[in-house]
């Protein structure tokens, strides 16, 4: 949605335009449950304005605008739908990515499954926008979700594999060798196609990666995002901020990612952070980071962000810390996982996330959409990807008001702050 900055402003900001934006998530939805033939009990996180207006709005059009349409007369247990809001976890939408799908996202952008390749160096026209879909394209389907260094071992095995492909096309000797070249042609084009797009997408974000230094600054970000330890945080953080080949956004990404972490611990070395960044990156003012607590900070989120609140969780980081983490770019969970697994084990409080009316869940449901209002990102489709593929006998369906990576995150969050100075000045 374009408008996708709404979900953080006050109500009173603006009206009109904050009811077009509910509407349009509510039509989405409610789409989406007739195409299914059911009609969800619904829930919403209990710290979110616009998670509650939507679950409630949705559950006015099913319940009783339309009830007619809306009802299946269906014997099982209704799915559930949950709306949640992006400020629950605004970590997921910082990160960096390592894993394929995601990554392309983060560091080049994908629209509608294309690729927009043209400020990529000189490369052919039908090259320029390339299309990324796990159903027409067999590498990108069995990769999407594997870690960057595992592509580029991938990427070779197709490489050698087109090579031998190659090498037998080139012993045309006979009439029907020529034949079959001609039937297989097509086919030949094909992987041709798919083995350059798959080498210029790597080539290029390898490239990003070592211009921005993102392996350095993205081991701190997993440190920010998994584990405690103020002190080496505050050190590591103002070590990359004095880095000059460290970009402007990485080193904002890096301080809200602080904040956020230890906004209520070490205020005075947050004041510290705040000074360095607004000296180091003067476009980027300290007020972002502020207005970002403001949105996001620990007294606004529903849920246990950093698995510090909650004793089960308490337990569960020190036994995945014990065991240690099998690649360190990649060991932070998106907190919808902990949701999912909640959700799972009949374990989702009513307190955080209460139910819409007097329509209760009676057993486990077999589907559940969650809505995340502020968007989603492909970190999150993955995690719901792996859980569904667990057979957990529970099928997740997973939405948002827009595919984020860090960048329209960040966007969103300007033009929040923009809108919200003018309101507040006139008034």
């Amino acid at each position: 949605m374009a408008a996708n900055h709404m979900y953080m402003l006050p109500a009173v900001v603006d009206p009109s335009g904050l009811q077009q934006f509910c509407d349009r998530i509510v039509d989405g939805i409610s789409a989406v449950f007739l195409a299914l033939k059911r009609r969800p009990i619904i829930r919403y996180s209990r710290t979110s304005d616009i998670a509650k207006r939507i679950a409630h709005e949705a559950s006015k059009l099913m319940y009783q605008q339309e009830s007619g349409l809306f009802d299946f007369r269906r014997t099982e247990v209704s799915p559930l739908l949950l709306i949640i809001d992006r400020r629950d976890d605004p970590v997921t939408a910082l990160l960096n990515q390592w894993t394929y799908q995601a990554m392309v996202h983060e560091l080049i952008g994908i629209q509608d499954n294309k690729v927009n390749l043209k400020n990529v160096g000189k490369l052919p026209k039908d090259q320029q926008e390339v299309v990324l879909s796990s159903e027409q394209d067999a590498f990108f389907k069995a990769n999407m979700y594997e870690n960057f260094g595992d592509i580029g071992m991938n990427i070779k095995k197709m490489v050698d594999d087109f090579q031998q492909v190659a090498k037998s096309n080139q012993n045309i000797q006979t009439i029907e060798d020529m034949a079959k070249f001609v039937d297989n042609y097509p086919e030949y084009r094909k992987m041709q196609g798919n083995v350059s797009k798959h080498v210029t997408l790597v080539t290029e974000m390898s490239k990003i990666v070592e211009e921005r230094k993102l392996m350095l600054v993205s081991q701190t970000e997993q440190e920010l995002a998994c584990n405690g330890g103020q002190g080496a945080a505050f050190e590591a953080v103002t070590n990359l901020l004095n880095n000059d080949n460290i970009s402007d956004v990485d080193r904002l990404r890096l301080v809200m990612l602080y904040a956020l972490r230890y906004e209520k611990e070490s205020p005075v070395q947050l004041m510290q952070l705040f000074n360095k960044l607004a000296s180091r990156s003067p476009k980027y003012k300290p007020g972002l980071v502020q207005f970002l607590l403001k949105q996001a900070g620990v007294d606004k989120r529903t849920g246990d962000l950093y698995g510090n609140r909650d004793l089960l969780n308490i337990a569960r980081n020190m036994a995945r810390g014990l065991k240690g983490v099998e690649n360190v770019y990649t060991q932070h969970q998106p907190l919808l996982f902990q949701t999912m697994e909640n959700i799972t084990r009949g374990r989702l409080r009513d307190v955080d996330y209460p139910y819409v009316g007097n329509h209760f869940q009676q057993a486990r449901p077999q589907e559940v959409v969650i809505f995340v209002v502020g968007g989603t990102t492909y970190e999150e489709s993955r995690s719901v990807a792996l859980q569904n593929s667990t057979n957990s006998g529970i099928r997740f369906i997973l939405g948002g008001s827009s595919l984020l990576n860090s960048k329209r995150f960040l966007k969103d969050l300007e033009e929040a702050q923009r809108i919200a100075r003018i309101s507040t000045n006139m008034l």
